[in-house]
């Protein structure tokens, strides 16, 4: 008899393992403590998966032989803690996928900043490179589902944290850790070294098959290095020092050095733009190079990128003030990225549900570069108190509309608004993606 699972939380993870699980043949119940989608209850009934909304059936839940949690449900949720202490096994659903995956390659890819961006980058090459390939994880379809509906001989998996703090046997090819910065806090006890523990999960199960490609010149990853025994291939990658195996950028050029095929190329070619950007399309590059990928098509692929819908992302100029839409900044240290890049005075968009923000981080930036804040949020006493006195204007609005409407009147010509929230969207949208588009309407309609 297969084991009975149970599904935590029914959004695009949790549908996907149900769809998986049931494919396999084990019992599966879904349950979800808010509503589900429509979309999401179609499919479960296609599927003929049982589940319920609203709430949770304790006792049946508990009768499970292991339960998926979705990655969004935090371990002090009164559930979850009924399920730890019975003892029932708990995993993510890419624990689940992971058992199913047969024989295929897996490039997984964490940090703080930068994953999705680079994950999509991969992906690009190993398309333009004629690779049967599925994008996976936080970006798009669920690692299960996929398995389930149209497995690949090689999945690029965008992984976050809470994804791996339920793996068990979970064990990329290839894993990318880009950077590690304070987020999440509130997920973590407002530990940072839980948080850091957590993204180094990532090669916990690697072995000396596999390779761990990340950044040299990241100040938290390189004080957890000699806390820790790797067991799988090191590939570092650096703007500030040559590296015999990995990459490092020198002067404006890029050298990727892995097995025998040595990559270089300038940065100046590369469609991505600004210094994080050069750290992800090194990160992308050593894992095209270590699957084999030739670097014509690497060069290729590099060169042509588009970048991700909601970061970074260039919505239009109105009267000679050019909307940025990076909606995706959901913690401070994306904010820093993007104004980072910024070469012309900003009128920054910045609030929503604050994960315990340090501010401080981009004081120096903001002093630099930023005219006015605009806030969009439902408290903003925080923005008020950490900037007060460094920009001569911040205004509150409480919608994109309002927001957008308030920033062009602000703006000058030659001048940037900049939506780089810092912040969670909850308060006032459905997610990143929702804002961000009611960010783009609201600039077309000025």
């Amino acid at each position: 008899m297969k084991s009975n699972i149970i599904i935590l939380g029914g959004g695009e993870s949790g549908v996907g393992a149900a769809v998986l699980a049931k494919h396999k043949g084990h019992p599966v119940f879904l349950s979800d403590g808010g509503m589900l989608k429509e979309i999401y209850k179609a499919e479960l009934r296609a599927n003929e998966i049982e589940f319920e909304e609203g709430g949770h059936s304790v006792e049946r839940i508990l009768a499970a032989d292991e339960v998926v949690k979705s990655p969004g449900i935090p371990e002090k949720n009164e559930m979850v803690k009924a399920i730890r202490a019975k003892g029932i096994p708990v995993i993510s659903e890419i624990e689940l996928a992971y058992r199913y995956k047969g024989e295929s390659t897996i490039i997984a890819i964490t940090g703080s900043n930068g994953k999705s961006t680079t994950t999509a980058l991969i992906y690009h090459i190993c398309k333009t490179a004629e690779l049967d390939c599925a994008m996976v994880g936080n970006i798009g379809y669920s690692f299960a589902r996929q398995v389930a509906e149209d497995p690949k001989p090689l999945y690029i998996i965008e992984v976050s944290s809470f994804q791996l703090d339920d793996i068990k046997t979970f064990r990329p090819n290839i894993s990318i850790l880009l950077n590690i910065t304070e987020d999440h806090l509130d997920r973590y006890n407002y530990q940072f070294e839980n948080y850091i523990n957590s993204k180094f999960r990532i090669i916990e199960n690697q072995t000396m098959d596999d390779y761990f490609i990340y950044c040299l010149d990241d100040e938290t990853i390189m004080q957890k290095f000699p806390l820790i025994t790797i067991h799988t291939n090191p590939l570092p990658f650096s703007m500030k020092q040559e590296v015999k195996k990995g990459g490092y950028i020198k002067g404006d050029q890029m050298m990727l050095r892995i097995q025998e095929e040595r990559v270089s190329m300038s940065i100046y070619d590369f469609a991505l733009k600004g210094k994080h950007n050069n750290y992800n399309t090194m990160a992308a590059g050593i894992a095209a190079s270590t699957i084999g990928i030739r670097k014509e098509k690497i060069r290729d692929a590099v060169k042509n990128f588009h970048s991700l819908e909601h970061r970074m992302e260039f919505v239009a100029m109105v009267r000679g003030v050019e909307f940025i839409n990076d909606s995706k900044a959901t913690n401070v240290n994306s904010t820093w990225y993007a104004l980072e890049s910024m070469n012309k005075p900003t009128v920054l968009i910045l609030g929503g549900v604050d994960k315990g923000n340090d501010y401080s981080l981009i004081a120096d930036l903001v002093k630099e570069k930023v005219k006015a804040i605009v806030c969009m949020g439902t408290d903003n006493s925080k923005i008020f108190a950490a900037f007060k006195d460094m920009v001569p204007m911040i205004v509150e609005t409480d919608s994109a509309k309002k927001a957008v409407n308030a920033a062009f009147k602000i703006a000058a010509k030659d001048d940037v608004v900049l939506l780089s929230p810092a912040c969670a969207s909850f308060d006032l949208f459905k997610n990143y993606e929702d804002r961000g588009t009611q960010f783009k309407e609201a600039v077309k309609e000025l």
